[in-house]
């Protein structure tokens, strides 16, 4: 793999992808979103991620072309949490442990930075959409609890907040 000079500190995931923190990638963001409909099929909210791209700590997979093939976007409005505002694989790498990458590279990274708690919030369980459900596995999977459901983007579609603890309170 090519290292792209923008790229910092080499974080190294799990299986045959590394993550690494990246320069903002909109344009790959919003190609993978479009391969990704039945996740990101709502042109307004696909805007807002592509936007919100151009300015968010940025995480990437790449492949063996340097092209990405999974892109994480992470804010932080506190110093003790990270939350996961966008992570999306490109629909051709999809289990093959590029999530699992970005989500090691984030997690061992915020450690570092002194953050408690990473938070992503995605859609809820009362909501039947099994793409949904199978994202809500991955994010149990990776050590992720439910903490609640919350109203925050409209009828029929519940925010289910989830949290993965860093620290203990000992060590905050």
């Amino acid at each position: 793999m090519t290292d792209s000079p923008a790229r910092e500190g080499l974080i190294t995931g799990t299986g045959r992808w590394t993550a690494h923190r990246d320069a903002c990638v909109p344009d790959d963001v919003a190609r993978i979103l479009a391969t990704l409909p039945e996740w990101f099929g709502i042109p307004s909210a696909t805007a807002e991620y592509v936007e919100a791209a151009a300015t968010s700590e940025t995480w990437t997979v790449r492949g063996t072309d340097d092209r990405v093939v999974g892109v994480l976007l992470v804010e932080r409005h506190f110093p003790h949490v990270a939350e996961i505002h966008l992570m999306a694989v490109d629909r051709d790498h999809r289990g093959t442990g590029v999530g699992r990458a970005l989500v090691d590279a984030l997690e061992r990274a915020a450690h570092a930075d002194g953050v408690a708690l990473l938070e992503v919030k995605t859609l809820g369980a009362s909501h039947p959409d099994p793409g949904y459900a199978r994202t809500r596995v991955f994010y149990e999977r990776s050590g992720f609890l439910p903490l609640e459901t919350v109203d925050l983007w409209g009828p029929g579609t519940p925010c289910l907040i989830m949290v993965k603890p860093l620290r203990t309170a000992v060590e905050v």
